[in-house]
């Protein structure tokens, strides 16, 4: 017999280094969840991903178990680190604090496409550069589908 769905919780966690502390205490409390069993079962299945922020969703049952889902690093954060900047711009349309290649953009959509909303690489090139453009960093180069 399937087990009744009691909730679904989406955080976004470093990966290797879950505690009990906000935000995932109170998170997983609020639910009745064992935060100890949740931050061991993470922290082990995450070692190799250490430091990276990982998106994860936490199926919780109404007699208190859970499951969870580890999702690919947010886009922005890769586009960050191969971009080798701290933060995006504050106005993206004016000032622009850096630049990818289609290179890079392609290793991110083919590493994020599982969790995105598309079937080809090229949409996924599109919607990383998307967000590219939104955080104020430039796409060097010309686009692989226009050449």
């Amino acid at each position: 017999m399937a087990k009744e769905i009691g909730a679904l919780i989406k955080l976004q966690v470093k990966g290797g280094s879950a505690n009990p502390a906000p935000p995932i205490g109170p998170a997983l409390g609020a639910k009745g969840v064992n935060i100890m069993e949740f931050c061991k079962q993470f922290n082990a299945r995450t070692q190799d991903k250490a430091g990276q922020v990982l998106p994860v969703i936490i199926t919780v049952y109404t007699d208190k178990s859970f499951d969870f889902i580890i999702k690919t690093p947010p886009v922005f954060i890769q586009l960050m680190e191969a971009a080798k900047i701290q933060k995006g711009s504050a106005e993206s349309n004016r000032k622009k604090v850096g630049s990818v290649s289609w290179e890079q953009v392609r290793a991110i959509a083919e590493a994020k496409i599982v969790d995105m909303n598309c079937f080809t690489i090229e949409s996924a090139m599109k919607m990383v550069a998307g967000s590219a453009r939104s955080a104020g960093i430039n796409v060097t180069g010309t686009a692989p589908w226009a050449e």
